[in-house]
């Protein structure tokens, strides 16, 4: 991620947690000229994502810190292993500690998360992609924490490509009708997607034409027989219920894609820690 798109929700967590008169226990118990070199520390397994943000959170706070990264965003960890270092003026140190952790736990909770349902799929070809249901602020972060997790991104907003869904297809009058208005409104870059519950829809927007369709809650079974009336017209992708346990199944039925918004709006933070050195 380029820093100018994460450096305002950065500053944004720091102002909110030194809020009008900056960390008063730290400037008055830590001395203005101390030093100090800590570590981040992986206290779980899983895998490292948010790093960038952590590091511009104790920047921002204190520029004289110096980090240097031993385990970059997408590497594996184990307990015990350091991530990085962090070394320079106690008192920025631990001024941003907080946010820094925050934004480095979470997302990598989310690339951990990713990389479960990632390997829970292997040797299928389907690929675990996220969705829109991410926390407000956080959807580039988190998007990228997804990659870093081995898994794809799904639209990043309203305006980047067309997913016609139930509500959709009810404000138009049906299946064909939303396909049709959608083609002629959007330009001829833009991807059009349409939600199916059944297989009788799956046909009707087969019919009309869409690049892919989303396959909602379909049970294994199902899923193969809209796979093979796709024969490769469009993506197939696979929604609802998604766990390491059903993923298997579902990719195997062949779809192309298996989305779950859980991975952004419901990821387990990752425990990392930040071990004083000295």
């Amino acid at each position: 991620m380029l820093p100018l798109m994460y450096e305002p929700l950065v500053r944004s967590a720091l102002l909110e947690d030194l809020g009008r008169a900056g960390d008063i226990t730290t400037e008055a118990v830590v001395p203005a000229q101390s030093r100090a070199e800590t570590a981040l520390v992986a206290r779980q397994p899983g895998v490292v994502a948010g790093l960038e943000l952590a590091a511009m959170a104790f920047r921002l706070v204190e520029p004289a810190i110096q980090i240097a990264v031993e385990r970059p965003d997408g590497t594996r960890v184990a307990p015990g292993d350091r991530i990085a270092t962090i070394e320079g003026p106690t008192r920025g140190v631990l001024s941003a500690e907080r946010v820094a952790l925050n934004f480095l736990g979470h997302l990598s909770g989310v690339a951990t998360a990713t990389s479960v349902l990632v390997d829970a799929v292997k040797g299928h070809k389907a690929r675990i992609c996220c969705t829109r249901k991410t926390m407000p602020g956080m959807r580039a972060a988190q998007k990228h924490a997804v990659r870093m997790g081995g898994g794809v991104n799904h639209r990043f907003g309203l305006d980047d490509a067309v997913l016609i869904k139930d509500n959709h297809v009810a404000a138009a009058g049906g299946i064909r009708q939303a396909i049709e208005a959608a083609r002629a409104h959007v330009g001829h870059l833009v991807k059009i997607e349409v939600e199916v519950d059944t297989l009788a829809q799956l046909d009707e927007a087969l019919a009309v034409g869409v690049d892919a369709v989303l396959l909602d809650n379909m049970e294994p079974e199902t899923l193969r027989k809209a796979v093979a009336m796709i024969d490769g017209r469009a993506l197939a992708e696979a929604s609802g219920r998604i766990t390491p346990a059903t993923a298997p199944a579902i990719a195997a039925a062949g779809v192309d894609l298996i989305s779950a918004g859980w991975l952004t709006h419901s990821a387990t933070v990752l425990d990392i820690g930040l071990d004083w050195r000295g």
